[in-house]
Formats: structure tokens, C-alpha cells, sequence
């Protein structure tokens, strides 16, 4: 017994397990994983075998190791059908594969069939042949035999594999089963020939049975095998346990005779002692058994690991003798007693604080039941705030209004007060003279009296009435005439203030009538006065005759008085009479005013009510619009005289702030005028009529290419096309007569008319006279590209899909390639033109008479119902023609075309189909664009949204789930959609959980989410209104804004098909998918990509071809084709476009196209010269190949556009090319197709990113204001503009930008916006600057961003009390302090992360914060200033903070960097200085970036964290693409002064290192440039002493002298560049590097930089200019 249990100790479980197969692995191997062992033991792994492999449980803690047993699902060993399993509340819980199911995995998935519980048996997917229910995401059929349930399409069988009886065809392949035709009687299922009336049907059914029978049988005996196995098993067990109580009963028999009943008691104890010891023998069997077992594995793994490793007997034999060792060793140690007293006390301890864990877990979830009632009630509070703080906005503005009005009011007063005094003084004065010449009348003649009193006193008072009437006009007049010319410049979005302007005008021009009668009235009564002055200086008179002596004497004395008084008194009857005249004026423009300000009032009621009633009436609008223009004429008319006065005076006027009503009323304006452009109605022309078409044309994109369709049809039985059959059809082109196209009937034929400067080409069709062509439409296109014009005419069948088509081409035998069409010079008419046009002689013809109906202008859709004017039109009694849609093939199918603005709105979708536990949505689109929203429907803040995004699709939805919104991408890339083909979309959301995608009927990804139904009513298709898209509960959740441009058909919804135009809430999109909409002419290319194709053709035998490009960068290959060894090229070289022909080079002669501008270039290959024409500027030389003439090619030859993947002296192309063309031997000259380009690398084949360079604007110094002072037609801050007032540093920074290496390609800097900085990369990117001003008030500074959070400025004291900040939250501005304890917050209510300029101004005042941006919105905040003193210490922060700043006041989201660009820095107006430090700031570039980190010429580095080090043993791999040819890639420096450092010197890549012995290192120079604007792969290995550098494949490498001392240092790693202060004076080049770098590794680990322990200097992370 003592001998047994010794045995057992000695095979405990040891708390550290040896792994033997470690130990034996061969010297200087390492192992997978150290540390870990990988089966230490048998069904175990850990570092102390002290827990079960997957698949496996048990308690290997306290039990020995076999305790790791096959999971029990359901059965352990013989039907483990588990992934893994685990223990719970004392039961066993299984994690079942994919096909099983059930707790124990005791069953199969729906979808598959079987009996898991049965050994052998395993379970299958449903195979139904495709016959059940396509609405089910499985086959569904019976769990355990497999047998399909509900078979559909008229099929029967086990597996839905034959036709149902009554029924004949292919059930599994072709599905076509259909009814016999036999009368009721059966026919073959095969064939479908009837079957006599006898007992085939008894036949069929019997097989039937039989074939199930059979499948029945082996079922039964797979069930009866596994039963057999069990029964021989129980049979055995049965058989041992027979014996085990035959020898308990032997042995009691013995001891029962042999001593008889005085023992029975020491029989009974013997009993118990067998019994016992019978357990302990199984026990120590059981061991023995698997000790021999373990045993006998270790000696087949020795041997197989001998084999393996391929040892010697000696070596085997030392193994075993280490083997035996540790063994011992084993064996020595002592019980782990105390361990395992202690490990029971931390199990104890683990178990009291699980309960405590679950007592809080239970009052978690009490608390988290009640998160929803109180997120409700304060959803609820924050709205009732909202409504209050907005009702509290109102009051304030109120307020704010009538603290205007009443100051105005008193200012109004105050002048009145004044003008009262004058008067008063002027009254005075004019008595004083009548006083002081009453002597000097009596003396004068009676008339000459009456006329002198007479003009004194009308002078007194016609010059106040003069200086009132002037006052009164500057005052009011002037003023309110500003406005209401102000007013009525945007007629939509100032109705309203123009009716308030008309009145005001109206009130001030009555006011000044009644200030002219009531000095009428004035001067009536001083001439009254006068007159008794007169009768009594009469009286004085006679008296005066009485004394002649005394008369005499004063007439002598006052003879000077008298002539002055007469000189007065002429001037005074003069100035009256200016006066009446002035009075008479001032009445007639009162009378003038008030006619023309009543039609006014009359137009703008009527104008209000057409907007209340409004409802995308284009008829409507347009007359509205017309009217406006009348009354804007007639205001134009009534004050010329004030223009002049305007001018001198608009920058005084105010600008209004502009409400979201007018932005509202805007775009309904726009999207009436899309609606418009969309009407696919013909109009009826009589031969008088005319329309002037105003299509959103870019007169840019139709220079090289015109593409213009129509459908027509001509009224033969007209008596005025019998008489003039010559007809006039349309016109787009100057009004001078000189570059235009055109259209005409002439001579019975259709002529294509086009002039580009020089001679008309005419293209008449004569292959299909005018007199030959149906009574119903057909279809013309015209089509130019460059100086080829080409005309389509297709006549269609009404009752099939055959069509008539007839083509004719012609071109400009002129140097002329290019339609200059001027922007405000050019107009579009169609079916005739107005009296005062004239028209080219070509074209001057008698106008249309017939119907016409416009299609599409190049990629855009038109319609003569989008127009300027109109003439001679009436359509009550001249209607349009009906056109059949169908009768054209591109329409035959019912497809819808969105042009990117308008969308469908299916309003209460359930009315065609109900939501159901299997809800789907299919949809087929067609789009060569790479971003677009195609489904989207909203509830509140719940949203389902479907886009594609960069080609891809995405799809984003949230109905209310508790963890948030869920993402379903095609991530995979699986599915593109972009590829101009249609697409068959389906949305399968099944039994409320799981979200499922299918592209094409192939299933791409699917997702499950709480159980959840879809609580949505409407859903939009193609878009959305913008106040949706840019909501903020919608916005962030999607990929993008942009409406989807292509075409769309067949949307179900449940099955249930929907016609969209039909639909109510469907705003601009039309029938039909036109095929040029669809075509890809443009591509960008971004300095990596290219596109290719093949033709069979020579290029330099005869060759013609051209094509668009617009680009900002100086050089890039452009076009590249070779036929061995000759290579034809066009490419960009420092501005100017060069062609090389075989080593024969055209430049141009012009160095500026890298301007951002479309420019044109046509390159021509003859047998006698080479030609290059660059927009029409034409250069050529001889052509010295003159032998290659006449050959035919051989093969498919092969050309790129935008770069070339092989190996060129040009880099890439970065830009634009568009409406490319050449000669091809299998197809006409046309305008190519890029879609169809066999290889496209990188390049988006839509939308052109390249932008113009900004224009600068000049900012006037002036005090900032709450109102916008600039003129009206300005936009503020929303340009890209470059701001004035740089900083020392940033002057230096573009002196620098001007230098080039003249080893590199690129420009040492790329092209920014001026003084402004870049910010973001990394959580702390900022600037720092230590020199802040005691009193500073307020702060100004430009920014812009797409980023919704980010902080951009912050100031603060040492512990952060007292602060000032400026940052983003969710897309709008928010300006914080504090004043005292209180924290003021002002926050914006629009969101200002759309990526443009904005100028924000923000102050705190002694009581009050504002914050005001782009100078239109001013927001106040008042607060208790009395008695806080206010401090702050530097630094001052722009664009972040340093690590743990802010976070106290702010919150975290946007304690982060900014991410974005800032300009215009300035505190209290004047420029901050350079800052004191910058980290990861960079200038803002302008242009495309690319992924990877840009090192900047102002120099900094970038520091790895502590997980990345380089030791003895390390390998380093990245890219570069420099933009000098000397500068720092990498250094490592440890203490003891081993370091290891990379560089580039000149173009040469060198590694250098120093181990603790000596020097050592190794170059590699490439034979092109490294600096060719290109990227670059570079390569480190180090092993030990030996390093290799890998340059573009070209490898060198060094072995250096061994260091038998050599440790591994974890030192920092420096990128980019190192303080100076590291580098030691062997090193040849300590300039930091300029350029970017990406793909950062090591040891095949990525390098991410935005989590690098500093970034220090000039560096910008994750952005990198891509040229």
C-alpha cells in the first residue's frame, strides 16, 4: 500500500512542465513561441501545461493531465463536434461548427440534415436542386433524414429533383417544369408524352416507395452499426464486472468457512480493506496504463525526432542521458505543498470576489434598465433647452432690435431738435433784416420795396428749405435707394427687404411733398407779411415828403447801403426762383417715386404669394423671375441720377446676414432649374418661334470636344415648308458670328455647320433626304473633337428594335482645332432666332417649323424647357409632340438617369409590400463615378444608408441599437461598381438580425445585430435633399454628400416593383440611360498610376492625335508609345510640352501650361514632318524617317496615357487628361473611352482633383466689426486665398521654396498655400510660442479642415484655472474661457469643417465674449467681470497642446491636434512671432497627397517608440521619394557609442555603422537618379557583424570586424533626420531629409509614425504631397 502511493507521488502533476521536444530541437534553432510550451503534456498547453487545447476540457489544476477530455458535444472522442467548450454553473456549454447546433451540438443547423448523435454520422448542407424558397437564405429541408420540404416551381421528389406528377421537364438544371397537356391523364416526366390510362401511375408511385424505402434501409443500418458497437462495448464491461464479483465472492466464501462465525466482524472489516484496495489497484492500473502510454509516445517521438533531425546513436544517446537528468532533477524537488496552500487561499479569495462581482453585475444591470428612462427624460430636457435657449435668442435679438430702433429714434430727434433751432435762428436772423431795413425802404420806390422784402424773406427761407431738402435726400433718399438696389441684385433671396424699402421710399418722398407744401405754405405767409411792410413803408413815404431836407440827407448818407441792398435783393429773387424750380423737381420725383414704387408693392405681394405657393412650377417661376427683372428695369429707369451716389456708397452699406429661408428658397430655385433641364417634352415651332436654351454649360469642356443630341420632327404638311423648304434648326456659338455649331435643313438634306475661328464646314447628310424621313422623331447627334466633325442620324421601327443609322464626317482644313466659346459673349437658340440676332450666312435661313425636343450636351442632360427666353410660343395652342419613349433602343428597358442632383422619394413603401421577417430591396445600377449614395432611409436619429464608396459599396445602418451604428463593407473587394455595367444590387435583411449583401447573385458579406425591425416608412434612391444629407443626426455616419450620377433600374422593394417618376417626392432625374453620360473621357492621374491599350497601328507611319490636360506640375509623361527601339512620347519638361519622335524633340515654345488650366495638344506624324500644336500654336519639323512611309503594322502594339510602367526619363504624370483621340485602322475618330482600357493602375477615371492656383485677395486693415462690411458680390473668407502679413520664419520657409536640387526632379518644397501651416499626424502636433503679451483682448486667425474635432488654440495658467480656447466639436467652432469659476461657452451653429477658408475673430472683453466668423456671425455671450482677475503664463498653443494639457477644461476629443490648416495668426492685430518650438507642423499644401510622412526643409525627425529597436540582428525595409539628394534616412545611437546610421549623399544610399570595434560600411548608387521624383525601395539586413543594403535591387554589402562582447542596445530610433548633438564627425552629410517616406518595417512588422514616441520639427504624418 505504502509502495502504491509512493508510485502516485512520483507522478503528481509538477507546477513546471519540461518540454522535451524543446530541449532536443537542434543548437541554434529557436522556438515558435518561447517561453510557451506546445504540448507539454497530452491535450494541454500553457507555460506550466495548465490548460486544455481548444477542443478539450477538464481541471488540470487539480487532476492529472489526461483530465483534458474531447469535449462532451455530444459525445466525447467518438462526435465532438464542438470548436470549443467550457464549464457554467456545473453544466458543460458548447461552441458548435458551423453545421451543428443545439447546447450540446446534439443536432444539425437549419440548412443541414443528419443525427450528430449517432457515431459515423455528421451533418450535410440541404441539397434541394434550387427548388425552394428563393426568399429563404438556406434550402430548407427535414433535420435528420434531409428530405426538402415545400418544393416550388411544380417540382416533388427527395430533393426537389424530378417534375411533380402531372407535370414534364428538367427539375434540377434547365427548372422548366411544365403541365402536361394530356387531359387530366399523366404523360412522361421526361418527355411530356401522354401515358395510356392503365397502372403507369401505380408503376411511378411504387418506385417512388421503393427508392425511399431504400434510403430508409440505410439509415436503419448505419443506426444499427452504431448500436452493434454499443452492445459489445456494454457487453464487455458487463462481462468484467461478472468477474470482478465472482472473485469479491470467492474471497468471502474463504474467509467465511476457514473461520467461521466468530470472524465475520474481522470479514466484514477485511471486506472494506478488499474493497478499498481493489480501488486503489484500478487506480494504480489506470496510472500504470498511462504511464505506459506516455511511455510509449516518448519513445515514438524520440525516434521519429531522431529521424528528423537525422541524429547519430551518440547523439541519441546523449539525449537520453540529459533526458534522465532532468528527470532526476524532477525527482528531487519537493512537494509543492505550500504552493498549493497558497494557490487554494487565491482560489478562495478569486471565489469571494466573483460574488461580489455578481452582486454588482445584478445591481449594473437594475441600473442599466433605468439608462433608458433617464436618457429619455434628459433627451427631453435637452430639447426644452434647446427651445428655451432659442426662445431666449429671439428675445435677445428683439431686444438688440429695439436698442437699434431707439437709438435711431433719438438720433432722429436729436436732428430734428436741431434742424428746429436753425430754423429758429434763420427766423431771427430774417427779422433782423427785415428790422434793419425798414428806414432804407421808406426811402425806395413802393414796387421796388415790395420786390426787395419779397425776395429777402423767400431767400431766407428758400435756402433752409434747400438745406432741408438736401439733408432730407442724403439722409433718406440716397440711403434707402442703396438698399433697395441692394435688394432687388438677389431678387430671390431679398423679396421681402425690398418691399420694406418700397415703402420707406414711398413714406420719404411723402414726407418730403409735405415739406414742400408746408414751405409753399411758409412762403405765402412771409408774402403777406411783405406786403404790409410794403403799405407801411408807403406810409413812411409820404410822410418823408413832409421833410425833403431830411431825406435828402439820409438818401446821401445810406446811398452804399443801398446798392449792396439791391445786389442782394437781385441774387435773393434769383435763388427763389432756383427754389420754386427745385420745389417743382422735388414734386415731380415725388409723383415719379410713387408710380413706380405702387407697381412695385403690387409685384412684390404677388411675388410672395407664388413662393407660399410654390410647388417646382417652372411656368410659374419663370414668370415670377421675369416680373422681378421688369420692376428692377423700371427701378433702374427712376433713379439713374443715384448710381453714382451708390457706388461711392456701398462699401457703408450693411450686409444682411442670409437666413436659411433664402438659402432654402435658393435651392428650390436650383432645383427647379434641374427639374427644368430635365423635361423630356418636346415644343412645337410655327417658323416664328425661338428659344434661347440656358443649359449649365462649361464652355472650358466644350473647347476640343462637342457632343450634342436631339430628337426632331418635321410638320411635311405645312404649307410654308412646301414654299421655303430651307429651314433653320439650332445654334450654339458667339454672338459676333465666329466659332459656333449649327444645325439646318438645306437642299432636302440635314447639315452639320461648325466654324473654329476660320471656314465654315458644312457635313450635309445626302445618304437620307429630309423628304425620305418618317412622320415621327428621329434622333440626331453631332459630334466634334478637335477639327473632326461627325453627324448621326437614326430612324427607328415603331413596331420592332430595328433601326435605320446613317454617319458623315468631315473636318477643318485650317489650322483650327479649338471652339472658343466666350462665357458672356455665347448663346444656345434652337428652332430660330430673335429679330435682332443675326445669324452667319450659312445658317440664316427661315425658322424651324416641326417639333425638336434637346437631349443631352456632352455629359449633361438638357431641355428647351430650362431657358432664358422665348418667342412666338404658345403651347395652348401650339402642344408639344408626342414622342414614344420606347421607340428607341437605348430606351426600350424602363432605367432612370441621375445627374448627381436630384433623387426619387418612394413615400410608404409598405403600401406595396410589407416588412417581414425576410425583408429585401433589389436594385440595378450602372456608373463609371466612384462615390455615390444609392439608398438611404432615416427615422429620427435611426438611418439605413447604402453608397458606394471609391467603387466599392457601403453600407451603414443603425435602428436603434444600443452599441451604435453597423458597418457592412465590401471590404474584401469583392464586387466593384464602377465599371460602367450594370449591377444588380440586393439588401437582404433576415429575421430582424442579420444583414446580408448580395452583388450579382453572389453573396459578399453579411453581418448579424440585435434583433431589431426596420422602423422606416420612405426611402430615397440616388440622393437626398441637402438639408438631410448635411443634418448633423446623418452626416457623420456617411462616407459622403454626393448624389449618385448613372443610371438606375428595376427597384424592388419585397419583390415589388416601383416606377420612380411616378412617384411624388422624385426630383430631377429623367427616363432613358444616354450612353455618353456613361463613357469615362476624363482620368486623373496621380504621379504612380497609368492607363493602357493596344491597336494595330504604326504611330509613325500616319498618325493623328490629340488630347485635354490640365495639370499644376512642371514635368510628367503624359503619352508614351515604342516600337523597339523608337519611342514616341509627349510629356512635360519644366513647363513646356515636348514631343519625341524617335529622338527628334518639338518643345513648345511656351513654359506656363502647368497653370491648372485645360490646354489642348494635337501631335501629327506624316511621312514628311513631325507636329506638336499646343491650343492652336502650331510647331513642326522634318521628318528624317522618311523610309518607315507605307509600312503596314505588324502586330498589336501597346500605349500609355499618364505614365509608363517601364523604366523612362520622365516620372509619371500628376493631372488631368481628358477627350483624348487618334487615328485607328478598326474604328472611326472618336472621343476614347477609358473604361475600356484593358489596364488601369491607380488612376480614377472620374472627376477631375486638380485645382487652380488660388488668386490672392487684399485685406484692408480696418476695426473688426459684428457686421460684414465687405461688397456684396465678394464671398467672405470662403476662397482659398493667401493671407497677408507673414511671419519671419514663414519668409524664410519660401525663400527656401524657390531653390531646386539640381539633381531631382521635384522642387525642394512643393507648392503651399503662403503662410499658412499644416497641423495634425499625431495627437500632439502644435506650435508653441513662449513670447505672450500681458493684455491681450482679442485673437484672429484663418482656418480650414475637414476634421469634425481638434483644438486651435489654447492658453492657460500653470494649474489651468484661468484659460482661453478655441476648438472643434463635431464640426462647428466653440470659443471657451472661464470668469472666475463660471466657464463661458460660445458655441457655433453652423458646422465649418467643409475643407474652406473661414476668418474667425475671437475676443474676451472686460463682460463680455464674442466670437465672430467670416465677419457675418457675430455671437455674444455677457458674464460678471467685476472683481476676477485674469492671468495666463506662455506658452500660448496653436493647432494642439502638449501631452496632458487641457484635458481639465476641455473635452478629450478635442484636446487633440487640429487637423487642418491655419493662417494669419495675430493677437490683438498684430502678427505673432515665430514660435519658440513646432512639433509635426508642415506648410498647408495645395494639390492631391498620397499616403506616407513628409520630412519638410525646415528640418525635424520622427522617434520610434520603445516595441522598435535595432540590434544585432534586424531587417529594415521602406520607400522614399526625395526631393534633395543629400540628407539623413535613419539612426540608432546607443551610450557607449555603437551607433548605426543611413543617408543618402548625392544621389548614393550608404549604411554606417560602428559595432564597438571600428567603422564599417557599405554604398549603393543606382544608375538613374534616386532624386527622379519616383518612389524608391530600400532595404538594411543586419546580421551580427555583416550588413546588406538593397537599393531598386541593386544589392552591396560589408562584413565588419566581430565584437565577441556585442550586446543588444534598445535605444531610440531616429527617422528622417537627428539632433546634432547625436552625430559624430566620421559622418558626411547632417542635413536632415526632404521628401516623404512610406511603408516604414521592421522586421516585417509596420512602423506606424502617427504613434512614435516624438515627432519633432517639420513633419507632416500620414500626408504626403503628391508632387
Amino acid at each position: 500500500m505504502a509502495q502504491s502511493q509512493a508510485l502516485c507521488a512520483r507522478w503528481k502533476v509538477l507546477p513546471t512542465c519540461p518540454d522535451i521536444e524543446a530541449v532536443q530541437q537542434k543548437k541554434g534553432k529557436k522556438s515558435e513561441s518561447p517561453g510557451k510550451m506546445k504540448s507539454s503534456a497530452k491535450n494541454t498547453t500553457g507555460q506550466h501545461c495548465e490548460q486544455c487545447l481548444d477542443g478539450f476540457i477538464g481541471d488540470v489544476v487539480r487532476g492529472v493531465p489526461t483530465f483534458c477530455q474531447p469535449c462532451p458535444c455530444p459525445l466525447p472522442a467518438l462526435a465532438n463536434f464542438a470548436v470549443s467548450c467550457y464549464r457554467k454553473s456545473g453544466s458543460v456549454h458548447c461552441v458548435c461548427k458551423e453545421n451543428y447546433a443545439g447546447p450540446n451540438c446534439e443536432r444539425c443547423a437549419p440548412g443541414y440534415y443528419g443525427n450528430p448523435l449517432l457515431i459515423g454520422s455528421t451533418c450535410k448542407k440541404c441539397d434541394c436542386n434550387g427548388n425552394s424558397d428563393p426568399n429563404l437564405i438556406f434550402e430548407d429541408c427535414d433535420e435528420v433524414t434531409g428530405q426538402c420540404r415545400n418544393c416550388l416551381h411544380h417540382t416533388s421528389g427527395f430533393k426537389c429533383e424530378r417534375c411533380a406528377p402531372g407535370y414534364y421537364g428538367d427539375a434540377r438544371l434547365a427548372k422548366n417544369c411544365t403541365a402536361c397537356s394530356c387531359g387530366g391523364r399523366m404523360c412522361d416526366s421526361q418527355t411530356g408524352e401522354c401515358l395510356a390510362d392503365s397502372c403507369d401511375k401505380c408503376i411511378w408511385d411504387l418506385t417512388d416507395d421503393i427508392r425511399l424505402s431504400v434510403l430508409a434501409i440505410d439509415e436503419s443500418k448505419a443506426t444499427l452499426l452504431s448500436i452493434s458497437t454499443g452492445v459489445a462495448a456494454q457487453r464487455r464491461l458487463n462481462d468484467l464486472n461478472l468477474t470482478t464479483t465472482h472473485l469479491q465472492v470467492q474471497t468471502l466464501m474463504t474467509f467465511w468457512f476457514s473461520h467461521g462465525n466468530e470472524a465475520s466482524s474481522k470479514g466484514q472489516l477485511v471486506q472494506k480493506e478488499t474493497t478499498e484496495i481493489n480501488n486503489r489497484a484500478s487506480q494504480l492500473v489506470q496510472q500504470l496504463n498511462n504511464i505506459r502510454d506516455n511511455i510509449e509516445e516518448i519513445s515514438s517521438k524520440s525516434k521519429y525526432y531522431a529521424i528528423q533531425q537525422e541524429l547519430s546513436p551518440e547523439e541519441i544517446a546523449q539525449k537520453w542521458s540529459v533526458a534522465e537528468e532532468m528527470l532526476k532533477e524532477i525527482k528531487q524537488r519537493k512537494p509543492f505543498t505550500n504552493q498549493r496552500q497558497l494557490a487554494d487561499e487565491e482560489e478562495n479569495a478569486a471565489e469571494e470576489l466573483l460574488q461580489q462581482i455578481e452582486a454588482f453585475h445584478e445591481k449594473y444591470n437594475d441600473t442599466r434598465s433605468l439608462v433608458t428612462d433617464v436618457l429619455e427624460q434628459l433627451s427631453e430636457q435637452d430639447v426644452k433647452l434647446s427651445n428655451l435657449e432659442e426662445a431666449l435668442d429671439e428675445a435677445l435679438d428683439h431686444v438688440k432690435q429695439t436698442e437699434d430702433i431707439n437709438r435711431e429714434n433719438t438720433a432722429r430727434l436729436q436732428r430734428q431738435e436741431k434742424q428746429h433751432g436753425n430754423i429758429k435762428e434763420q427766423i431771427d436772423e430774417v427779422n433782423n433784416l427785415i428790422f434793419c431795413n425798414l428806414h432804407l425802404l421808406s426811402f425806395l420806390p413802393s414796387d421796388s420795396v415790395h420786390t426787395s422784402c419779397f425776395s429777402l424773406v423767400s431767400f431766407t427761407f428758400c435756402s433752409l428749405f434747400n438745406r432741408n431738402l438736401y439733408g432730407v435726400d442724403s439722409n433718406g433718399l440716397v440711403q434707402r435707394a442703396i438698399n433697395a438696389s441692394n435688394a432687388y441684385e438677389n431678387i430671390a433671396g431679398y423679396i421681402e427687404e425690398a418691399n420694406k424699402v418700397a415703402l420707406l421710399a414711398l413714406n420719404t418722398t411723402n414726407r418730403v411733398k409735405d415739406a414742400a407744401v408746408g414751405i409753399d405754405t411758409q412762403v405765402v405767409y412771409h408774402k403777406g407779411k411783405s406786403e404790409e411792410l410794403l403799405i407801411r413803408a408807403m406810409q413812411l413815404q409820404r410822410t418823408a415828403h413832409d421833410s425833403k431836407y431830411t431825406s435828402f440827407l439820409l438818401s446821401n448818407s445810406h446811398i452804399t447801403k443801398q446798392n449792396y441792398c439791391c445786389n442782394r435783393i437781385a441774387e435773393a429773387r434769383e435763388r427763389l426762383e432756383q427754389a420754386q424750380m427745385k420745389t417743382a423737381e422735388a414734386v415731380g420725383a415725388t409723383t415719379t417715386v410713387t408710380q413706380a414704387t405702387t407697381p412695385m408693392d403690387e409685384n412684390v405681394r404677388l411675388w410672395s404669394q407664388n413662393l407660399q405657393d410654390f410647388q417646382h412650377n417652372s411656368e410659374a417661376y419663370d414668370s415670377a423671375v421675369h416680373s422681378a427683372g421688369d420692376a428692377v428695369k423700371k427701378l433702374t429707369e427712376v433713379f439713374p441720377q443715384l448710381l453714382d451716389k451708390l457706388r461711392r456708397v456701398e462699401q457703408k452699406a450693411p450686409a444682411n446676414n442670409i437666413s436659411s429661408s433664402i438659402q432654402r428658397i435658393r435651392e428650390l430655385i436650383a432645383q427647379t432649374r434641374s427639374v427644368a433641364s430635365k423635361v423630356q417634352v418636346s415644343m412645337m415651332f410655327e417658323g416664328q418661334s425661338a428659344v434661347e436654351v440656358n443649359p449649365k454649360i462649361n464652355v472650358e469642356e466644350l473647347k476640343s470636344f462637342t457632343s450634342m443630341s436631339l430628337y426632331i420632327k418635321l410638320h411635311k404638311d405645312n404649307p410654308q415648308l412646301a414654299a421655303s423648304p430651307d429651314r433653320f434648326i439650332l445654334y450654339l456659338g458667339n454672338k459676333n458670328a465666329k466659332h459656333y455649331i449649327g444645325l439646318a435643313i438645306k437642299n432636302d438634306n440635314l447639315v452639320y455647320i461648325y466654324n473654329l475661328g476660320g471656314q465654315d464646314v458644312e457635313i450635309p447628310l445626302d445618304a437620307k433626304p429630309v423628304s425620305t424621313w418618317p412622320s415621327y422623331f428621329s434622333i440626331i447627334k453631332i459630334e466634334r473633337i478637335g477639327r473632326h466633325g461627325k453627324m448621326f442620324l437614326t430612324v427607328p421601327s415603331l413596331s420592332s428594335t430595328a433601326e435605320e443609322k446613317f454617319i458623315k464626317k468631315g473636318e477643318v482644313l485650317g489650322p483650327g482645332s479649338l471652339l472658343n466659346l466666350e462665357p458672356a459673349n455665347s448663346v444656345f437658340y434652337v428652332g430660330g432666332v430673335p429679330p435682332d440676332f443675326k445669324l452667319p450666312p450659312s445658317l440664316n435661313l427661315p425658322g424651324f417649323i416641326g417639333c425638336l425636343e434637346l437631349a443631352t450636351l456632352n455629359d449633361d442632360v438638357i431641355s428647351l424647357y430650362n431657358f432664358k427666353h422665348v418667342y412666338n410660343i404658345d403651347t395652348t395652342t401650339s402642344p408639344p409632340c408626342a414622342r414614344d419613349k420606347l421607340a428607341f433602343t437605348q430606351s426600350r428597358a424602363v432605367s432612370y438617369f441621375f445627374d448627381g442632383s436630384g433623387y426619387a422619394l418612394a413615400r410608404n413603401i409598405e403600401r406595396r409590400g410589407k416588412f417581414s421577417q425576410v425583408t429585401r430591396f433589389d436594385i440595378e445600377v450602372r456608373t463609371p463615378t466612384d462615390n455615390g449614395l444609392i439608398l438611404l432611409m432615416i427615422n429620427g436619429s435611426m438611418f439605413f444608408s447604402l453608397e458606394m464608396h471609391n467603387g466599392f459599396l457601403y453600407l451603414r445602418y443603425d435602428f436603434g441599437f444600443s452599441n451604435g451604428p453597423v458597418l457592412l463593407e465590401d471590404s474584401m473587394k469583392k464586387a466593384q461598381i464602377n465599371d460602367a455595367k450594370f449591377h444588380e444590387i440586393s439588401i437582404i435583411y433576415h429575421n430582424s438580425k442579420k444583414m446580408i449583401l448580395v452583388v450579382d447573385r453572389r453573396h459578399i458579406k453579411s453581418v448579424d445585430n440585435e434583433r431589431t425591425a426596420m422602423p422606416f416608412t420612405d426611402i430615397y434612391i440616388g440622393g437626398a435633399p441637402a438639408e438631410i444629407l448635411h443634418s448633423s443626426s446623418i452626416s457623420s455616419h456617411l462616407a459622403g454628400s454626393i448624389g449618385f450620377k448613372g443610371c438606375m433600374k428595376g427597384f424592388q422593394f419585397q419583390k415589388k416593383d416601383f416606377n420612380l417618376l411616378e412617384e411624388p417626392g422624385t426630383l430631377g432625374i429623367s427616363y432613358g440611360c444616354p450612353e455618353d453620360s456613361l463613357m469615362s473621357r476624363n482620368a486623373y492621374f496621380n504621379g504612380e498610376s497609368f492607363i493602357a491599350s493596344s491597336q494595330k497601328v504604326s504611330l509613325f507611319t500616319e498618325f493623328e492625335g490629340g488630347f485635354n490636360f490640365r495639370t499644376l506640375q512642371p514635368s510628367g509623361l503624359l503619352f508614351y508609345y515604342s516600337e523597339g527601339s523608337d519611342v514616341l512620347s509627349i510629356s512635360m519638361e519644366r513647363g513646356a510640352v515636348v514631343l519625341n519622335a524617335s529622338g527628334t524633340k518639338i518643345q513648345s515654345p511656351d513654359r506656363n501650361y502647368n497653370d491648372g488650366k485645360t490646354h489642348f495638344i494635337i501631335t501629327s506624324v506624316t511621312p514628311e514632318r513631325y507636329e506638336l500644336t499646343v491650343d492652336d500654336k502650331k510647331q513642326s519639323k522634318k521628318n528624317p524617317a522618311k523610309d518607315r512611309a507605307g509600312k503596314s503594322p505588324d502586330s498589336i502594339k501597346k500605349f500609355y496615357f499618364g505614365g509608363s510602367p517601364l523604366r523612362t526619363q520622365q516620372a509619371n504624370f500628376t493631372g488631368c487628361i481628358s477627350n483624348a483621340y487618334f487615328t485607328r485602322l478598326d474604328q472611326e475618330v472618336e472621343v476614347e473611352d477609358f473604361q475600356k482600357y484593358s489596364e488601369k493602375v491607380q488612376a480614377s477615371l472620374y472627376g477631375c482633383p486638380v485645382e487652380s492656383p488660388p488668386v490672392a485677395l487684399l485685406h484692408k486693415k480696418g476695426k473688426n466689426s459684428s457686421k460684414a462690411k465687405g461688397n456684396r458680390n465678394k464671398k467672405v473668407g470662403r476662397d482659398k486665398d493667401k493671407i497677408s502679413q507673414p511671419s519671419s520664419s514663414l519668409k524664410k520657409l519660401y525663400q527656401v521654396n524657390l531653390q531646386r536640387d539640381p539633381q531631382c526632379h521635384l522642387p525642394m518644397n512643393p507648392k503651399a498655400t503662403e503662410h499658412a501651416y499644416q497641423f495634425g499626424g499625431t495627437a500632439n502636433s502644435r506650435q508653441e510660442f513662449d513670447h505672450v503679451p500681458k493684455d491681450f483682448t482679442h485673437f484672429s486667425i484663418s482656418l480650414k479642415t475637414h476634421s469634425s474635432h481638434g483644438m486651435i488654440f489654447y492658453v492657460s495658467d500653470q494649474k489651468e484655472t484661468n484659460f482661453m480656447a478655441l476648438f472643434v466639436a463635431h464640426g462647428r467652432l466653440i470659443f471657451m474661457f472661464n470668469a472666475g469659476h463660471q466657464k463661458i461657452r460660445i458655441k457655433s451653429q453652423e458646422k465649418y469643417n467643409d475643407g474652406l477658408w473661414h476668418n474667425v475673430i475671437f475676443i474676451r472683453g472686460k463682460n463680455i465674449g464674442r466670437l465672430i466668423i467670416d465677419g457675418l456671425r457675430v455671437l455674444e455671450e455677457p458674464f460678471d467681470g467685476n472683481g476676477n482677475t485674469w492671468q495666463v503664463t506662455e506658452p500660448l498653443y496653436i493647432g494642439g497642446v502638449a501631452p496632458g494639457k487641457a484635458v481639465k477644461n476641455i473635452q478629450i476629443n478635442s484636446v487633440y491636434s487640429f487637423s487642418g490648416c491655419l493662417s494669419n495668426l495675430q493677437l490683438n492685430g498684430r502678427p505673432l512671432t515665430s514660435a519658440s518650438q513646432t512639433f509635426s507642423v508642415t506648410p498647408c499644401f495645395e494639390g492631391p497627397s498620397e499616403a506616407g510622412t513628409y520630412f519638410s526643409s525646415e528640418g525635424g525627425y520622427v522617434v520610434l517608440d520603445e516595441s522598435f529597436s535595432l540590434g544585432l540582428k534586424f531587417e529594415v525595409v521602406f520607400e522614399i521619394r526625395p526631393r534633395s539628394s543629400s540628407g539623413i534616412l535613419l539612426h540608432g545611437h546607443s551610450v557607449n557609442g555603437e551607433y548605426l546610421n543611413m543617408h543618402m549623399r548625392n544621389g548614393q544610399v550608404t549604411v554606417k555603422l560602428n559595432n564597438g570595434i571600428r567603422d564599417f560600411s557599405t554604398s549603393v548608387t543606382l544608375k538613374q537618379s534616386l532624386c527622379d521624383g519616383r518612389w524608391h525601395r530600400i532595404a538594411v539586413i543586419r546580421d551580427a557583424n555583416v550588413v546588406q543594403l538593397d537599393v531598386d535591387s541593386e544589392v552591396n554589402h560589408v562584413v565588419g570586424p566581430l565584437n565577441p562582447k556585442a550586446i543588444d542596445h534598445r535605444e531610440p530610433v531616429f527617422i528622417g533626420g537627428v539632433p546634432e548633438s547625436l552625430l559624430t564627425s566620421s559622418l558626411t552629410t547632417r542635413n536632415s531629409f526632404i521628401g516623404c517616406i512610406r511603408n516604414f518595417m521592421i522586421d516585417e512588422k509596420p512602423v506606424s509614425f502617427s504613434k512614435a514616441a516624438l515627432v519633432s520639427g517639420a513633419v507632416s504624418i500620414n500626408t504626403c504631397p503628391a508632387a
